[in-house]
Order: structure tokens, then C-alpha cells, then sequence
């Protein structure tokens, strides 16, 4: 038995720790429901200096036309920000159109072969602040709104209440993340005064202490709770938001802020070791000596906070929490390896943990930036929901992918709602959408397949984890495979005694969009069909029932997916057949899926080879670098699958927080990459254990991985 991995070690060796101020360079707290992100003062007192710089870079377009270029660029640091929020899972606003606005308005009519099926497609590839023609303002706003609430922030305060504006204020910087604790300490000089933050964050409250210590405080500096106003942009046909803030105070170091934006209506109860003073929106809290206290509690309406804690009390429940956080589930070491790129790869193993566990694991799932702030208004978006959390039961933490399976259940009706109103059986899961399960319009979103089999395979995952055998567990979550399988059954068409895929769709690989109406029978989504329902026939087994004849005949009969000349396959099989840009999704088919009978290992082989020779990369998002290297794992070469992780490309670098920014001026962190990248160890993990050979100068050990086995369907 090789020695246990002493985690503690493991871990803090990859504390990250920040010298200076830059616009990317922020940490942050939270227990996946809620999260605060701070700058190198260990609050958020430089809020300007990290917001969000247009990409000088970028062509705007609408998208109609195909998906935009995005044209070659080294990557740079420097073209990236990640702004400073504190969001939650349950805040969200909507804005107030100046018109009467009518979802049925953004639907178009494509002929199938069932007849006409209405799909909310009349929406281009728009982004905050870019013009949105007249025909598309209703599904704009059902797109973009409800968007994600910043709740407040804090920042360190001048004694006349103004803030500092520019980090260069702050010198001999040191800002350091325990990622064993769960803990950011900040030290600096301001003003010639030395300065200690600690922050943090509760691990089962929506709740942030900090604890101040400096010779500013007795001068008068103090700590504000301020209420910002909402960052998002607002389109020419939306009306002002409507914000307001009411304080009662309970005690000179008690007081409760009642909250309004629009219709979101929510409580902050601020305390402190201090005094409150209300300066406009916001309450400072001040103290006579060198040390203040305050803790601020969240809570989603006008009741204001129940309990009390302080920051002691926070403090130790998030050391008590983020020690068993580690010390329990998996655990990957590098320790012995002489490649010189292990321990970056041990470091984005370690600090993906983190991020994951605090922006993806709570009551809903998750948006691509988490809860550090918004893209896509916050809204999560289904088929990343198995990047973001897939990764949790593969390394035994389960229990927090098991948080947001609630939201599946009532999101149920709302799915079904969708499929009856395009004619079919079961439940039709949405693309983008948000607490309500509303579906989001999009001329690209409506008609993707490939989440639809997410949440079998996310609870299949589960099951396969242990933490999910019992019967109880298959009888509470079967209504979601059996109204899954009886969509996906339907949406197949028999022809000529097989199973197709048809139009119009959209494939993983978004580059089909303008082929929508003529799309069919793409590489993954066949497999990833065949495999789905014939594990939900395997959950009917596992309850005593008998399988489903049409879900089984589905499952057995499916076309096989097309192979190109080069005797490689194609990303789908209706023309263009294959556009090496975006993601290469029929990689997908082996290795990110167990084997099924659909997949042939050896054209899989040289679909690989060819994707690693001849793929645009720069097209490439984060993920796609996992996707190579759990099929390289599949096919047992674990070298490739170390390369592909490590693969140089301006969407596969890692920032020092461990963030993986992909697109200047939008999307400057994607937390898909960070759980594709655990997911993918996971499955090198396993092939290494059952013999294959690592290339020289590296050692992997691993603990409490598990993957579905390549044996399964």
C-alpha cells in the first residue's frame, strides 16, 4: 500500500498569495450558496480598479450569421479583470421593460416531420451594452432578465466615509487564501500604518466576518457595508431600477439594512465589536481601539437574520468545515514526479477544489463564473452543470452535487411544460435558465441536446459514488429519469428500422448554428442516447420493474455515427460534417462516456490524433483540454492525457487564484474548466491504477477517485 497523501501539506503548498494589486488578482469566500470576492485588501475596497474593460479586440455581431471569430492573441493577463461582488443563490431582480413584453413573441415555427414545433429562437448573439434590433427586444429581455443581484459589499473606509479608489495606496502587500481553512489574511501599510484582514466566510449561513486590526481604526478609518448600485448594463428599452434601502437600527452595534431592488426584496443584519454609523446607503463601523469586529448576515426577505454569531464563532465553523472538506473525498498527489509541469498541475488539482466547492455546490446550479459575478445575468446553463459538478461524486463529495438535485425536481413541471408544448412525451430540460426554470431565449440554447441526459448521468454518477444506493434514493430521484428517458425516447424518429437524431438541433459544437433546421444524428449525442437510456432501464431493474420496450428499442437501434474519408468521425452526419473550431464534441463519445456499442476505440484513436494536429484552439474553451484527455485516458494512453491537460493555449492557462479566463471583457473566469479538469484526473486516476504506463518523471498518487466504469453501456 503506497503511504497516505498528507493532505494539510498538499493543500497549503498551494495557498495562493498575492504581492500586488492587479485587475484578476482576487480571492474569495463562500459555502456555495453564497460567496464574497475581495481584492489584495482582503475586503472590497477597490471596486473600479477590477470592473470589467470592453475587449478592444472584439467584434461585436449578432450572431445570425455564424458564431463570432475570434481572432489569434497570445494570452495576457492584463486583458482580463474579475470584478468584486458578493452573490447568492437565491437573489436575483428583474428589470421593468418600457413595453409590454410577451415570451410568445420570441418563438419560431420549424417543420419536422410531427409538424410544426415552436422553439423561443428569435434572439441574437447579444451581449450587455451591444444594439438589439426591435424584433428581438422581447426575447432579449426574457433572456438577460432575472439576472443575479450583487447584495452589497465591504471596503475599508477613510474617516470622512469616502474610499480609497486606487490599490497603489497600499504598500509591502501580502494577501494569502488558506485553502485549509477557508481563511484570506491580508497584511499591507496604509498611510503608514501597518493593516491585518482576516475574512470569511460561514460554511452553513449566508454570512462574512472580517476582523481589522490597525492604527488606522483609532485615527477614525472603519469597515462600510455598502449597497452598490447593480453593474449589469441595462438596454435601451429598460427602465431605471428601482432601489431602497431602509436601516433599523437594535443596537449601536446591531443594525438591519431592509433591501429592495425592484422586486427582490431582501435583509443584511450588520454587527459589530464597533459602532454603526449610517453614511448614505451604507453603515461604517468604527471603534475607538485597534481592532474591530464585524460579521453581516444575508438572509432572502424582509425578516431580517435569525441567530447571532461572531466572528469567532464563523472562524472556527469554517476551519472546522474546510479540514473535513479535505481530510474527507479525494485527494490527488504529484509528490516524487520530475516533470517540470507537475506542480502546476498539482496546483490547479488543488485550488479547482476550492473554487468548485465554493461557487458550484449549492441549492441550484451553477452560472460559468459561479457566484464571483455575472455572465449570461447570472443564469446557469444545464449542459455545463455536469463541468461544474460532475467531479464532486468521482472524488466522494457527492453530498454537494446532491444540493442542487432539488432544483431538477421543481424545475419538473416547468420541462414538461416544454416538451407538451412542442408535442412531445416527458420532461425537455432548458439550456439557460434560472430559479423559475423558465427557459431563456436563444437562437442557439433552444435547440441543444446534449444536457438533456445530464441529470441520468450526474445521478447514475451518485449511485456509482456509493453515497446513493439505497433504494430510497433511486424511488426519490426515478421521476427524473423516467420523464428524462420518455423526452429523449420521443425526440428520436425511427427510419428504415434505425433511430436518428433529427432536425432541427444543434450539436455540442455550437459552430452549426446556421444548419439548425438540417442538423442531424451528431457523433456524441448518439452515444450519449444509446448509454442514457439504457441506464434508465437499469434503474427500473434496480426498483423491480420491468424495462421499457421503446426506451430499450431506442437505445439498441440508433444510427451509427458517420466517419469521414480519413476514417475519422465526423461531429455529426449532415453537411458540413465536421468545422475544426469550438469544441471537438465527438471526442465526447469515448471517455467522457463509457463504452457503448455505437463507438469504435480505433476510429476514436484517430480522431484524436487529428484533432490534436489539425484543431483551432484557439476557438477552444476551457474544458475541451479535459475532453482530450479523458479519451486519451480511455483509449490507455496516459501520456496524451497528461499533454492534453497541459496543452499550451491561451484558453488553457490557469491564473494565480486558480481561474481559467477565456474571453477578455466577458468571460474572464470559467469554472467548467476547473471541474472538467477534475473530472479528467479523476478518469487518469483510474487508468494508471489498472496498469497504464505514465510517461517518465511523473508519479501520481491518488485517493478516493472513482469514475462509471468502461464497462457500463
Amino acid at each position: 500500500m503506497p503511504p497516505a497523501i498528507d493532505r494539510r501539506r498538499l493543500v497549503r503548498r498551494h495557498n495562493p498569495v498575492l504581492t500586488s494589486a492587479h485587475p484578476t488578482g482576487v480571492l474569495t469566500v463562500g459555502n456555495g450558496d453564497i460567496a464574497l470576492t475581495v481584492d489584495v485588501s482582503g475586503l472590497q475596497t477597490f471596486p473600479s480598479f477590477h470592473e470589467l474593460v470592453p475587449d478592444p479586440h472584439r467584434v461585436a455581431r449578432d450572431g445570425l450569421s455564424g458564431l463570432p471569430e475570434q481572432r489569434p492573441r497570445d494570452f495576457d493577463a492584463d486583458d482580463f479583470q474579475i470584478p468584486l461582488r458578493t452573490q447568492s443563490s437565491w437573489g436575483w431582480y428583474e428589470t421593468r421593460p418600457d413595453r409590454e413584453l410577451r415570451i410568445e413573441d420570441t418563438a419560431t415555427l420549424y417543420e419536422t416531420s410531427r409538424g410544426p414545433v415552436p422553439y423561443l429562437d428569435r434572439m441574437g448573439l447579444q451581449r450587455a451594452g451591444d444594439p438589439i434590433a426591435g424584433e428581438f427586444v422581447p426575447g432579449a429581455w426574457y433572456h438577460f432578465n432575472p439576472r443575479r443581484a450583487h447584495l452589497g459589499r465591504l471596503a475599508l473606509v477613510r474617516p470622512d466615509g469616502t474610499e480609497l479608489g486606487d490599490p497603489a495606496a497600499l504598500s509591502d502587500v501580502r494577501t494569502e487564501l488558506d485553502l485549509w481553512s477557508g481563511t484570506i489574511h491580508a497584511t499591507y501599510v496604509l498611510d503608514g500604518e501597518r493593516v491585518s484582514v482576516t475574512t470569511v466566510a460561514d460554511p452553513h449561513e449566508h454570512r462574512f466576518a472580517v476582523r481589522v486590526e490597525s492604527g488606522l481604526l483609532p485615527r477614525g478609518w472603519g469597515v462600510a457595508w455598502v449597497f452598490d448600485e447593480q453593474p449589469d448594463d441595462l438596454a435601451a428599452f429598460e427602465l431605471p431600477l428601482a432601489n431602497k434601502t431602509v436601516w433599523d437600527e437594535r443596537t449601536p452595534g446591531h443594525w438591519i439594512a431592509r433591501r429592495t431592488v425592484e422586486a427582490l426584496a431582501y435583509s443584511v443584519g450588520v454587527r459589530t465589536t464597533g459602532g454603526l454609523r449610517e453614511e448614505g446607503e451604507s453603515a461604517v463601523a468604527r471603534a475607538d481601539g485597534a481592532v474591530v469586529e464585524v460579521v453581516v448576515t444575508l438572509t432572502p426577505d424582509h425578516h431580517g437574520p435569525h441567530g447571532q454569531a461572531g466572528f469567532s464563532a464563523v472562524l472556527e465553523a469554517a476551519r472546522t468545515w474546510w479540514a473535513g472538506y479535505w481530510s474527507g473525498g479525494g485527494a490527488v498527489s504529484l509528490d516524487g514526479s520530475t516533470d517540470e509541469r507537475a506542480a502546476e498541475l498539482e496546483r490547479r488539482l488543488v485550488l479547482s477544489q476550492y473554487l468548485t466547492a465554493v461557487n458550484s455546490a449549492g441549492a441550484t446550479p451553477p452560472a460559468e463564473s459561479g457566484l464571483t459575478y455575472n455572465t449570461w445575468s447570472g443564469k446557469f446553463h444545464l449542459e455545463m452543470h455536469w463541468w461544474h459538478a460532475a467531479h464532486f461524486p468521482m472524488w466522494g463529495r457527492g453530498r454537494l452535487l446532491e444540493r442542487s438535485l432539488r432544483w431538477y425536481h421543481r424545475a419538473l413541471e416547468a420541462a414538461r411544460a416544454t416538451a407538451r408544448r412542442q408535442g412531445y412525451r416527458g420532461a425537455r430540460w432548458p439550456k439557460q435558465t434560472d430559479p423559475s426554470a423558465r427557459e431563456s431565449p436563444s437562437h442557439i440554447g433552444v435547440f441543444l441536446l446534449w444536457q438533456q441526459p445530464h441529470v441520468i448521468h450526474l445521478l447514475e454518477l451518485l449511485r456509482g459514488e456509493g453515497h446513493g444506493r439505497g433504494e430510497s434514493f433511486l424511488r426519490e430521484h426515478y421521476p427524473l429519469v423516467e420523464a428524462t428517458a420518455d423526452f429523449m425516447a420521443d425526440f428520436a424518429e425511427e427510419r428504415d428500422g434505425s433511430f436518428t437524431l433529427p432536425p432541427p438541433l444543434i450539436p455540442a459544437q455550437e459552430s452549426y448554428l446556421l444548419d439548425r433546421a438540417t442538423n442531424s444524428d451528431p457523433t456524441f449525442e448518439l452515444a450519449y442516447w444509446s448509454w442514457a437510456l439504457g441506464v434508465a432501464n437499469e434503474w427500473r431493474a434496480r426498483l423491480g420493474l420491468e424495462p421499457d420496450g421503446e426506451w430499450d428499442r431506442v437505445a439498441r437501434n440508433l444510427r451509427r455515427p458517420a466517419v469521414l474519408p480519413d476514417g475519422t468521425y465526423a461531429a455529426l452526419a449532415t453537411p458540413p460534417l465536421l468545422i475544426r473550431k469550438d469544441h471537438p464534441s465527438m471526442l465526447m463519445a469515448l471517455g467522457w462516456l463509457p463504452d457503448t456499442y455505437l463507438v469504435d476505440p480505433d476510429t476514436m484513436s484517430a480522431t484524436l490524433d487529428s484533432v490534436w494536429e489539425r484543431w483551432d484552439l484557439q476557438s477552444s474553451w476551457g474544458w475541451d483540454y479535459p475532453v482530450m484527455a479523458m479519451t486519451a485516458a480511455r483509449l490507455g494512453d496516459a501520456g496524451r492525457a497528461l499533454g492534453a491537460l497541459l496543452l499550451p493555449s491561451p484558453k488553457n492557462v490557469f491564473l494565480p487564484n486558480g481561474h481559467n479566463p477565456q474571453m477578455p471583457g466577458f468571460l474572464t473566469i470559467y469554472l467548467p474548466a476547473n471541474g472538467g479538469l477534475l473530472a479528467a484526473m479523476a478518469h487518469l486516476a483510474a487508468v494508471v491504477e489498472r496498469g497504464a504506463e505514465l510517461p517518465g518523471g511523473w508519479v501520481i498518487t491518488s485517493e478516493g477517485l472513482t469514475t462509471l466504469k468502461a464497462s457500463q453501456r
